[in-house]
């Protein structure tokens, strides 16, 4: 068994590992208990009762966080010329497209975000092997395969993410920095709660938020009250 160390016992001296805590105070303890030193990112892991499995269970969307993720989004728009002044007049870093798909070909991928457009999607799928692992494949459904390129692109800086449960029934996201303020990280981690909650579907019965934990890069879980969001 792993030997505590002298910080981690102060850690886990400031919470009770067994409690459940509201939001607000399940953000103070992980602002409290986080000693990295780097800015490091507020997470948040969500149980649903639901079976993945099942296509009539599959939860998937995004939300814009009102205040944004505090990383900087590098996103590549593969899209034909007429597109390439839009996006990079909202912002893009990489606009292109035949180069751009040999590049990815060859085992580029220092990107966070891929934009493209219906008509240039045979291309795109080509790069589904290795772009799908990483969770960058475009997808209507995360609105980042649009003909509304500089939006897409502005709504991904802004702080626009998506997410999906995965095989186990657990959303994964990051939804703020450490060093936003208390209320900030409350307000990001709401509005996914809220928005992953409207998307209950209708084929989904009993508890169907089963549990919440918020943790920071490094740092132990706190347990959610879900009747606190």
């Amino acid at each position: 068994m792993a030997k505590l160390t002298k910080k981690r016992k102060e850690v886990l001296a400031k919470f009770d590992r067994e409690g459940v805590y509201p939001l607000s105070e399940a953000v103070k303890i992980v602002k409290d208990i986080t000693y990295t030193n780097f800015d490091a990112s507020v997470d948040l892991d969500i149980r649903l009762g639901v079976d993945p499995r099942k296509a009539n269970q599959m939860v998937r969307g995004t939300v814009a966080l009102p205040h944004g993720t505090g990383k900087e989004i590098k996103v590549l728009v593969l899209c034909t010329p007429e597109k390439e002044d839009e996006a990079k007049a909202a912002g893009a870093d990489y606009v292109g497209l035949d180069e751009y798909v040999q590049k990815i070909k060859g085992g580029w991928t220092d990107i966070d975000v891929v934009i493209t457009m219906p008509s240039v999607m045979s291309k795109v799928g080509q790069l589904g092997r290795i772009l799908g692992p990483r969770g960058l494949m475009p997808n209507p459904k995360s609105g980042t395969v649009t003909m509304e390129i500089g939006k897409a692109v502005k709504d991904v800086k802004a702080g626009k993410i998506d997410f999906k449960v995965d095989k186990t029934g657990i959303i994964h996201a990051a939804v703020a920095k450490v060093s936003f303020t208390s209320e900030m990280i409350a307000d990001n981690a709401k509005e996914l709660i809220n928005t992953i909650v409207k998307l209950k579907p209708s084929a989904s019965k009993g508890t169907y938020v089963k549990s919440i934990y918020m943790s920071s890069t490094m740092s132990p879980g706190i347990q959610i009250d879900p009747k606190t969001v």
